[in-house]
């Protein structure tokens, strides 16, 4: 038997492989006749060995192989045309394909890949023969038909504006929105999660808190941000966390606003900032979209000497970070100025 599991959602990815250990076997059966090979690394003698070896007292044996399409995926040809030819030996594919025709019926063998693309020649090769599923990232209504199930699942109940709050703040990894999910049906105990449970529960509600406080400092709102950093402070967040999460973010839209200006692809940006939830990275692209570099060069070297300051000694974090929006704050009319003129 020949499964093809492939997508970026790798919950719903390691959720079915976990079925089909399932249906291979008892767990501690499996365990012992289950071998897992690199697919960038694994030849064809050695896959042919261990595809033939007979299972230890059981009908079955697993064979996983991570990333043996990927090894022939397609690379670009410099130039104009954007040619495609098929990574490694031209004729390679063909040898893995004949090899894994001939595996036994004893040998349920399982081709785990991140990402394959249709003109990849073992994935034609193989697909007629093998039970393929994709599993992309869940996007909007299909990630909250998905959170408002997992929810049913663990025994509790939603209301669609708190799976609506959930869904934004998280967004598409999915083994941290069941966690999330988890604890909220444990917090709620047998009533209906609303969207002030999310607010007072959810991680990620303390990084757009972030994200608010970044706007009133980027925006010389001294009061408002002085505001929302006493909020953060009284919900537990700590005068480090804070520096922390402040300086990464303004790092972040430096560096949005760097790649933005280089004109590159919204997901090529997503990707070199390891930004998993839309959410962060839809604010992210916003504020680099509305700042000029010059004010997030200054703020972000105001955060360094900052940091500075309180590792070595000169004032404590709370005294320090209020130091800095006040300081950050006060020299807006210039930078205002300088706006007002990029726009016009």
């Amino acid at each position: 038997m020949l499964y093809i599991l492939s997508g970026q959602d790798d919950f719903s990815l390691a959720r079915s492989l976990a079925e089909i250990k399932k249906d291979v076997g008892d767990r501690e059966i499996v365990a012992v006749n289950t071998t897992t090979l690199d697919g960038q690394q694994v030849t064809l003698d050695q896959l042919k060995i261990v595809c033939d070896t007979a299972p230890f007292l059981a009908e079955k044996r697993l064979v996983i192989i991570e990333g043996l399409l990927e090894r022939f995926e397609p690379r670009r040809r410099p130039g104009r045309q954007k040619k495609t030819t098929p990574a490694g030996h031209p004729d390679q594919h063909q040898l893995f394909t004949s090899c894994i025709a001939l595996i036994p019926d004893s040998t349920v063998l399982v081709l785990v890949e991140s990402r394959v693309t249709g003109n990849n020649p073992l994935f034609k090769e193989l697909s007629a023969r093998a039970v393929v599923k994709s599993f992309p990232l869940l996007k909007d209504a299909q990630l909250r038909q998905w959170v408002q199930k997992r929810v049913m699942e663990t025994g509790g109940s939603i209301s669609s504006r708190a799976v609506d709050l959930l869904a934004k703040l998280v967004g598409s990894n999915l083994w941290i929105i069941a966690s999330e999910i988890d604890k909220l049906v444990l917090f709620t105990s047998g009533r209906r999660i609303e969207e002030d449970d999310v607010r007072a529960l959810v991680s990620y509600t303390q990084q757009a808190s972030v994200f608010a406080v970044v706007d009133a400092i980027i925006e010389f709102k001294a009061d408002l941000a002085e505001q929302l950093f006493q909020r953060l402070l009284q919900s537990g967040a700590t005068p480090s966390y804070l520096m922390v999460m402040l300086s990464r973010q303004v790092q972040m839209i430096l560096r949005a606003k760097q790649l933005s200006v280089q004109r590159k692809p919204k997901k090529e940006i997503q990707q070199r900032l390891g930004l998993v939830s839309e959410f962060a990275l839809g604010k992210t692209l916003e504020q680099a979209s509305r700042y000029s570099l010059p004010r997030l060069k200054e703020i972000y070297q105001q955060l360094l000497e900052t940091d500075l300051s309180i590792k070595t000694g000169k004032y404590n974090a709370e005294l320090a970070l209020n130091i800095l929006v006040a300081d950050l704050c006060r020299q807006g009319k210039p930078y205002l100025a300088q706006a007002s003129r990029e726009r016009g």
